[in-house]
Parts: structure tokens; C-alpha cells; sequence
């Protein structure tokens, strides 16, 4: 059984690992190796809980769970209980499951806190790839390994990152030259130029960028596009472009805009297309790229 502490740590350990805006914190505290080593040397709960997954095994997955107290299940659309979870996993019919462990902690002995980023094929989404990213927390209760807590995202066609500390958008970047020199290079290269206007703080923006170097859409990208990133603060920098290339702030980011080797605006995003990337899947950007790429010679 998990002591009163315990239950209060795993509450509030899980909700540390996995904040609510279902970005992960980039690091994780690591308690004194002596206290844990034995604990991390030992722990299989992953292992356990991939197989169950990968082979839509509902008891064998439900068995994984901490019964007592009952395992915390928070989702974006609010706490569930295990049951539900497990029917998230086996609804999906995965298959080829990948989970990426990206932190990994053990806070107190006999406690592993890991921090995943998961892709799958799923049956149920005409076997495309899709992905999931969770926080689990598991104790060590007798001689099994119980999940004791989870937060994870919704299900997405798009990578979604862990943090928000990739530096896309320069602080220091004149944006009006960086545009300049794309026009140049884009009549040079028989090119377009693709204006992404965001922010290092906008989940939204981190998932577009994350999807234009996917292997599906990065060929295409460079070989039509050459993309520039306007850094738009909070809302109060280069708004003259934003103005310039009709790109309201008021609609949400990323925005983008889109111009001929002349610098000619041939769409200007006016109802946030693009300001829910999470929505979005590999085929829309795909369509939109080969919409505005540059006509055969």
C-alpha cells in the first residue's frame, strides 16, 4: 500500500513532470544516486507497459495499473480512471510502438518518474502514424512495478514537441533583411518564399517547425520554399510586416504568408489556418506546399 505521503508525492510529482499546457519540463531533478540506485537498476514498468500496448493486451495493460491507491489519469480533457486509459491504448490497435524515453528520474526509492515521447501506427487511423507524448510515474509495490500516475496529450498526426526552448525565432534577426535576402535567393532558385510569423513561447509554432523537417515535408519545402521566420514577440514586433503581408495578430500564431520571387503576396493567412498546428496532419501541409510551390517552367 502507498503511504499517505506517497500518494501526496505522486500527485504532485506527476503534475510537476507534466504541466498543463502538456509541455514537458527540459529538465527533471535527480535525487541522490544512493536512495535510487537500486530502484532505477531494477525498474521494467516501461518494458511491461510497452508490450501490453504494442499488443493491445487489455488485461495485461490494466494489471500495470496501481489499484490502491487508484492510479491518476490526467488527459486535456480532464482526469480519467484506469479502465479509460486502457481503453485509449487498445481503441488505437497499435502496432511498430515506439516510446522514446526523454527524462528519466527516480525521486524517492522504489519511485521512477520517465518522461516519453511516443509514435505508433494505429489501426484505427487507417494505420498511420501518429503520436503521444506522457509522463508516468511508478511505484514499486511488493514485487511489481504499478503505474501510480500519468499525464498525457491527445492523440496527433504531427510530432509534438516536449519544450518550447528551441530557439526558431531570433531575437536579434532583422527580419526585413532575412526577407530581402530570401527574395533574392528565390528569383535566383526559381522559389517562393513562405513567411512564418510565431514566437519561441508559441507551443503551435515549435509544432509547425517540427513538421517542416519531417522526411514527407522537408524535400519538398526546400526544393519550392524559401522560408523565413518573423519573430513577433508578444505581439509587439514586426507588426509592420504583419501589416505589410496581411497577417492579422489578432487571429493567432504561427500565421503565414506566402510571395512570388517579386516579393508579390500570393496568400496571406486571414482566419488562423495555421495557429492550430496540433490539429493539423502531415497531408494538409503537403497540399498547401504543393498549392503555392512555384509552376513548372
Amino acid at each position: 500500500m502507498i503511504s499517505r505521503p506517497l500518494r501526496f508525492f505522486a500527485a504532485a510529482a506527476i503534475s510537476a513532470l507534466c504541466m498543463t499546457s502538456v509541455v514537458f519540463p527540459q529538465t527533471a531533478p535527480q535525487a541522490p544516486p544512493a536512495a535510487n540506485a537500486g530502484a532505477a537498476a531494477n525498474f521494467n514498468g516501461l518494458d511491461q507497459w510497452k508490450s501490453a500496448v504494442s499488443s493491445g493486451d487489455a488485461a495485461q495493460l490494466a494489471a500495470l495499473y496501481s489499484t490502491t491507491p487508484k492510479a491518476r489519469i490526467i488527459t486535456q480533457k480532464g482526469d480519467i480512471d484506469a479502465s479509460a486509459d486502457v481503453k485509449f491504448w487498445t481503441d488505437l490497435k497499435p502496432h511498430d510502438v515506439k516510446a522514446e524515453v526523454l527524462q528519466t528520474t527516480s525521486p524517492q526509492p522504489d519511485t521512477q518518474q520517465i518522461v516519453l515521447a511516443i509514435s505508433l501506427k494505429s489501426g484505427s487511423h487507417n494505420d498511420q502514424t501518429v503520436y503521444v507524448n506522457e509522463g508516468q510515474l511508478w511505484q514499486h509495490q511488493g514485487d511489481q512495478w504499478k503505474l501510480a500516475a500519468a499525464k498525457r496529450t491527445d492523440v496527433t498526426q504531427l510530432q509534438q514537441p516536449t519544450s518550447t526552448t528551441a530557439d526558431i525565432y531570433h531575437a536579434s534577426v532583422d527580419a526585413h533583411s532575412e526577407i530581402k535576402e530570401a527574395l533574392a535567393k528565390a528569383a535566383h532558385d526559381h522559389k517562393r518564399v513562405i513567411l512564418v510569423f510565431g514566437a519561441n513561447w508559441c507551443f503551435d509554432c515549435h509544432v509547425l517547425d517540427k513538421a517542416f523537417h519531417r522526411d514527407d515535408i522537408a524535400p519538398l519545402l526546400a526544393s519550392n520554399f524559401e522560408v523565413v521566420h518573423v519573430d513577433v514577440g508578444q505581439g509587439d514586433k514586426n507588426q509592420d510586416l504583419m501589416k505589410q503581408y496581411d497577417v492579422p495578430m489578432s487571429k493567432g500564431i504561427p500565421a503565414l504568408a506566402v510571395l512570388d520571387a517579386n516579393g508579390k503576396l500570393l496568400f496571406s493567412q486571414k482566419d488562423g489556418q495555421f495557429e492550430s498546428a496540433r490539429s493539423l496532419g502531415p497531408a494538409d501541409l503537403i497540399d498547401f506546399l504543393n498549392k503555392w510551390k512555384p509552376q513548372a517552367r
